[in-house]
């Protein structure tokens, strides 16, 4: 395993930029699909709350004390509402 503090930050960096965009885009589409409001308005709070979740997600990757809980905290929330997201959004 390499422990060069510069594979660390660059992981972690990866994370908070890939990662914060995928939990974005799934928190967005999550909300879009899942709160009980008008759909505009749903996809407008939707957006909104991504925004938060992606500055959150860079908060965290830097945060944690490991580059693999970084990972960890970004992505498992992320393929959560990615599956709901598809289980919202399913045909009938």
């Amino acid at each position: 395993m390499i422990r060069h503090p510069r594979v660390g930050i660059a992981s972690r960096s990866l994370a908070a930029i890939l990662g914060g965009y995928a939990l974005a885009a799934t928190t967005s589409s999550f909300l879009a699909l899942a709160l009980p409001m008008d759909r505009a308005q749903a996809v407008l709070t939707g957006m909104l709350v991504a925004i938060v979740a992606c500055a959150c997600a860079a908060l965290w990757a830097f945060a944690v004390r490991t580059a693999w809980r970084a990972w960890l905290g970004i992505g498992l929330p992320a393929v959560m509402m990615g599956v709901a997201s598809g289980w919202l959004g399913a045909p009938a």
